[in-house]
C-alpha cells in the first residue's frame, strides 16, 4: 500500500515546481535537467536514481528557493517511499523552511510521521497540507490511512488458567 501510495504521490511532486502563485499552480520547466530527471525517476518508482539525480541537481546547479523547496519535497517523498522516514522528515523540514506554503512537503512529512507511528504529528502536518490543498488526493489518502490505523481495535488477550 505504501509503495503504491508513494508512486501515485510522486506523480504530483515535480522537481521544478514554482509555488510563487497564490493558487499554488505548478509551472514546469527544464532549467535543471538533473532535478527534472530526478523527479521523473521518483515518479517511476526508481527512488535511488531519483535521490541521486536530485542531489546532483541541488549540488551542481543554481536553483531558486522554490525550485529547491520542490526538489527537497521530492527527496522527502523518495525517502519515505523507501521506508526511511527520518531522512524524509529532514528533507521535508528543509523544504518547509524554504517555502512554508508547500503543501506537498507537509503531506510528505505527514506520511513519514505516519510510518513512524507518530499519528498526532502526522495529523498536524496533514491539516497544514489541507489548508493549502483541501481536495488533494494525497491529503485524502493519508487522512484515510491515519484514521484506519488509529481506529484499529486493540485487543489484549489474557491466558487465565
Amino acid at each position: 500500500m505504501g509503495r503504491a501510495f508513494f508512486s501515485s504521490l510522486a506523480l504530483y511532486v515535480v522537481a521544478l515546481t514554482v509555488w510563487a502563485q497564490t493558487d499554488n499552480r505548478t509551472v514546469l520547466g527544464q532549467a535543471n535537467e538533473f532535478l527534472a530527471a530526478g523527479a521523473e525517476a521518483i515518479r517511476a518508482g526508481r527512488y535511488d536514481d531519483g535521490i541521486r539525480l536530485t542531489a546532483v541537481g541541488l549540488e551542481d546547479y543554481q536553483s531558486t528557493p522554490y525550485e529547491r523547496a520542490a526538489a527537497l519535497a521530492n527527496l522527502c517523498a523518495a525517502y519515505a517511499a523507501k521506508g526511511n522516514p527520518d531522512a524524509a522528515i529532514e528533507h521535508c523540514n528543509e523544504s518547509i523552511q524554504l517555502n512554508g506554503r508547500n503543501w506537498r512537503a507537509y503531506s510528505n512529512r505527514s506520511y513519514a510521521y505516519f510510518l513512524k507511528g507518530m499519528y498526532s504529528e502526522a495529523v498536524f502536518d496533514l491539516d497544514a497540507a489541507a489548508a493549502f490543498a483541501p481536495d488533494a488526493r494525497q491529503v485524502l489518502q493519508i487522512r484515510g490511512m491515519i484514521n484506519e490505523r488509529r481506529l484499529q481495535p486493540r485487543v489484549t488477550m489474557e491466558d487465565r488458567q
